[in-house]
């Protein structure tokens, strides 16, 4: 369907010696001499991976494709994680070898899933290169200091058989969740304490259109409506289309998840999730949450590492908040499964692991990415093997593609976001969402918002301004090949030959944004929280929830399980047009009025402008397909069957 292409790096490799094997590709891009810094200190700690072969590359692919396209004999036919394993992954012998040679090296082993796709180890500056003769550097990649081999990183020759690649960098440790805020980077001020929903005021509206502010002329108006305080969970239902699933004929079962898991997976845990989403349900009219329908598998806080580049519980908190929130608001009924890394590294492939390894749940939904794809093609062999391994399954992954538009602000090249950039993911974008006052949908846009501040009865700079406040993540992949699935639907001058992502979109704009609950953490090493708040967020980090949700109620509706749903997703857009929304531009500029809680700055937020993607009739880089809506998840799942 597609392949992993090879990519170079710039920093200088020395040959090993004829008893080694060298892997070049755990040399990350950034490990360059312009961005060298010198030797790391010897006793600092660094966290590493070792990525396996599967005995069957080729055939893990077949399989996964097969079993994930409509028409195929072989569709839905998937295997059991046991059937997986003893398919595909590596020999428990040759997988024993390594492990010793690491542990006879003084590594520290903190990951060993049942699959044998990797294992996760930490070990001091001096032992890393001791045992894998890397030359461990300080980097300035993008303003950060982070550790990486100077040379590609070897192993004996003896035990490098089944390996596949080596990761001894820090570059995995900058893996982020992709939420916002309306004043964007910034903590939200709360809109109301304890169980009280946000009031309509002047500065922020309910729904759509409810207030309006005066502004200097734009785009030939001088009023525009204030954006949107947090759009509620029955809102999102109701413009999403979940009424007409619900209406009465033949005993259709209520349209709200019953009998279906969601997995989410994100760094660290959250002490207050359950009453946090309790407290937020009991706000909204949802069903409330107990050990049975909220399930947790976390670390012990005293297990918790590498939080300065990671950010820290209370940096992945909202992320968790968000992610729980937006599935319980769009599948009332479904049980949630949340597993927490111990760090955003390693820790995250070891919770994905856990899921996989059982088949806890056939969707999981990820609300993080990575700086464009700038890590070590070694990594991304070893993440593609895991989603080759959950496609196979038929485990859907549902990956947010970012909220730094094209990353060109922060990579100088246009890039999309790896994982979302895989082939074997469905990569959720963003939009923003107008819903009326009945809670009807109005419109979609592309999610780009640029503001331009108003002082003095004045913009500041000529419109739309050049604050460049996020945007969904997307465009065209650098490392994988255009899948089959995307043929004939991503007009081949956008694609030419490569993937492009994303594949559908949600919600995301944050001055469009969702209501959520949250007690929030005020010091990551005790763990003590402030009081429960209701807070807006946004981000492709709500729209990636968004969509799991959809696809959750969807699969209980139909009775049927989607799986790896791209290949259903392109077919079903191809023949059932009228299923989904394709977000175009709008034929006027939209734009709203927002006054910032915390600074009382006033500004006009320009829409639909991200970055150099754009929305376009059909396919485009901004929107995928379309928005997701639950008349088309319902489409997507019984298409084909």
């Amino acid at each position: 369907m597609a392949c992993v292409l090879a990519f170079g790096t710039t920093a200088a490799t020395a040959a090993p010696t004829s008893s080694d094997t060298a892997y070049p590709g755990g040399v990350p891009s950034w490990a360059q001499p312009a961005n060298n810094e010198g030797a790391a200190a010897a006793d600092t700690t660094v966290e590493g991976e070792i990525y396996f072969q599967l005995r069957d590359l080729r055939g893990a692919k077949a399989l996964a494709t097969a079993v994930s396209t409509p028409g195929n004999r072989s569709y839905g036919q998937w295997l059991s994680p046991a059937q997986w394993i003893g398919r595909y992954s590596p020999t428990q012998k040759s997988y024993d070898s390594v492990l010793t040679y690491l542990k006879d090296q003084g590594l520290v082993i903190t990951g060993t899933p049942e699959s044998r796709l990797f294992v996760v180890f930490r070990g001091t500056v001096a032992q890393l290169n001791a045992t894998f003769n890397a030359e461990l550097h300080n980097y300035d990649f993008k303003g950060t200091t982070v550790v990486g081999p100077s040379k590609a990183p070897t192993l004996p020759a003896s035990i490098a058989a089944p390996v596949a690649g080596v990761s001894v960098d820090q570059g995995s440790l900058l893996t982020h969740p992709n939420y916002a805020t309306p004043d964007g980077g910034t903590q939200p001020t709360p809109q109301a304490r304890h169980t009280q929903p946000p009031a309509p005021t002047a500065a922020c509206s309910n729904y759509f259109g409810q207030h309006s502010d005066t502004v200097p002329s734009a785009y030939g108006k001088t009023s525009y409506p204030t954006y949107v305080c947090g759009y509620t969970p029955h809102q999102i239902q109701s413009a999403y289309g979940k009424g007409d699933l619900t209406k009465t004929g033949h005993g259709r079962p209520a349209a709200d998840g019953r009998g279906q898991t969601v997995a989410i997976i994100d760094a660290y845990a959250s002490p207050t999730m359950l009453s946090d989403i309790n407290t937020y349900s009991a706000t909204y009219g949802l069903p409330q949450m107990d050990g049975h329908s909220y399930l947790q598998i976390v670390p012990d806080p005293s297990e918790f590492v590498d939080q300065d580049l990671c950010g820290g519980p209370s940096g992945w908190q909202p992320e968790q908040a968000l992610d729980v929130a937006s599935v319980h608001g769009t599948a009332p009924a479904a049980k949630i499964l949340y597993v927490g890394g111990f760090n955003c590294g390693g820790g995250l492939d070891v919770a994905m692991s856990k899921i996989l390894d059982h088949k806890l749940a056939n969707i999981v939904s990820n609300s993080y990415g990575n700086l464009g794809e700038a890590l070590p093609a070694d990594v991304i062999l070893g993440e593609v093997n895991i989603q080759l391994q959950a496609a196979g399954e038929g485990i859907g992954l549902y990956f947010s593609s970012g909220d730094s538009g094209d990353e060109a602000a922060n990579l100088g090249y246009t890039s999309p976001d790896f994982p979302a950039s895989s082939p074997w993911v469905t990569a959720v974008g963003g939009t923003s969402l107008a819903v009326s006052k009945k809670g009807t949908y109005m419109f979609e846009t592309g999610w780009g918002s640029v503001r331009d501040q108003i002082v003095d009865g004045a913009y500041v700079s000529a419109l739309p301004g050049a604050e460049f406040r996020g945007g969904a993540g997307g465009g065209v992949s650098a490392v994988f090949a255009q899948p089959t699935y995307q043929k004939g639907v991503v007009p081949r001058s956008l694609s030419l030959g490569q993937r492009v992502v994303p594949d559908i979109s949600s919600l995301a704009d944050p001055y469009t944004g969702y209501v959520i609950g949250i007690s929030p953490i005020n010091n990551d090493s005790t763990l003590t929280t402030d009081p429960f708040t209701i807070q807006t967020y946004g981000g492709t980090s709500l729209a990636a929830p968004l969509s799991a949700g959809q696809m959750a109620v969807a699969q209980q509706v139909s009775g049927k399980t989607l799986g790896f749903a791209n290949p259903v997703i392109y077919s079903t857009s191809r023949q059932q047009r009228g299923t989904f929304t394709d977000v175009v531009s709008p034929r006027r500029q939209q734009a709203l009025a927002f006054t910032s809680p915390s600074t009382g700055n006033q500004y006009l937020v320009s829409m639909n402008l991200d970055t150099s993607l754009t929305t376009t009739k059909g396919y485009d880089n901004v929107t995928g397909i379309g928005s997701m809506n639950y008349g088309f998840a319902l489409a997507i799942s019984r298409h084909g069957r």
